[in-house]
């Protein structure tokens, strides 16, 4: 077997840490949660943070929501610091064990994982959980270990690839079906039915974890979020909030995750994602020492990553062109 590559040092984490003492304490009887209802008939907004505690880019998109004063014109509108025990252990010269306390907050959200408080993310989740219930539409932000380039992961229903591409940003759209290992927020109850209920929901991965363009990628993202659910008008954004429309974007659809079996296995390059394979069979890495390969011709290769290596977790995903 050829040797690969060596993994890479851990990048430097140059993203400031948000003081969250404030924002913490809500305005709910739910910690970390802020809920605001204009009165007005509208859609019922979420935006979640801190799903994972190292994922900083969004709750600073959230602290400097409130700290504008931003307040629905239509419908309502809910702030959730979700993983905050998490966020507690936040160390940015080791920001990886920050994760996550017990288990991965964004792989619970399933009623038979929710039902069973075993760990510090279920238990958390159930609080949340009502608030993620009564919401139309949901954003969730994160970041990535690996990659600078956003990513706006849209799961496979037509209705949240539509409203990516209506939202400008960022330029690389993934439809993608989620995670073997359990299912996101994204997906959770209506957010993961068929056809088109209502809902919308995205997960937009803003960059690296510890690049301070992720916050802006997150604000701008937030802004137009807002903008397409009607909840404010464009008169009630703050000057430098929204980024310059990314052109043209490009849709993917994942066709394979690829899953580590165990702790033993390589990449055969420093994939970053999104490079484009031109050939089947190209070697991608190994797994147990056998080859994991590429099934087709032009395959794109999304979130390649061995930072939270273990079995079950996927290491990277495999996608082609929509259309």
């Amino acid at each position: 077997m050829p040797t690969p590559t060596p993994a890479a040092r851990p990048r430097p984490f140059l993203l400031a840490c948000p003081d969250l003492s404030a924002e913490r304490l809500g305005n709910t009887d739910t910690p970390g949660v802020w809920h605001f209802d204009s009165g007005v008939p509208g859609k019922r907004v979420m935006l979640s943070a801190l799903i994972h505690g190292n994922e900083l880019c969004g709750a600073w998109a959230l602290k400097e929501a409130l700290t504008a004063g931003l307040r629905p014109r239509r419908g309502t509108l809910t702030l959730a610091f979700c993983n905050l025990a998490a966020f507690d252990r936040f160390d940015s010269t080791n920001y990886a064990p920050a994760r996550f306390v017990d288990e991965d907050m964004n792989r619970v959200w399933s009623d038979d994982k929710l039902t069973v408080p075993i760990s510090q993310e279920r238990r958390r989740a159930a609080q949340i959980r009502p608030w993620v219930e009564q919401s139309d539409w949901l954003l969730d932000f994160h970041s990535m270990s690996n990659s600078d380039v956003p990513l706006q992961l849209t799961g496979m229903e037509q209705r949240n690839i539509d409203l990516a591409l209506a939202l400008g940003n960022p330029a690389t759209i993934i439809a993608d079906a989620g995670h073997a290992a359990g299912v996101r927020m994204r997906d959770y109850g209506r957010f993961g039915e068929a056809g088109d209920n209502g809902t919308r929901s995205l997960l937009i991965e803003c960059g690296f974890h510890g690049a301070p363009e992720a916050r802006g990628v997150a604000v701008d993202q937030m802004a137009r979020f807002l903008l397409q659910a009607g909840t404010l008008d464009r008169a009630d954004i703050p000057a430098g909030w929204i980024e310059p429309a990314a052109a043209p974007q490009r849709a993917l659809r994942v066709t394979h995750a690829v899953a580590a079996k165990s702790a033993d296995f390589r990449f055969a390059e420093p994939w970053k994602g999104l490079e484009t394979l031109a050939t089947a069979g190209t070697v991608i890495g190994w797994s147990e020492g056998e080859p994991v390969v590429t099934p087709y011709d032009n395959c794109v290769l999304i979130m390649p990553s061995t930072a939270n290596l273990r079995p079950g977790v996927t290491v990277v995903r495999l996608a082609q062109p929509i259309g």
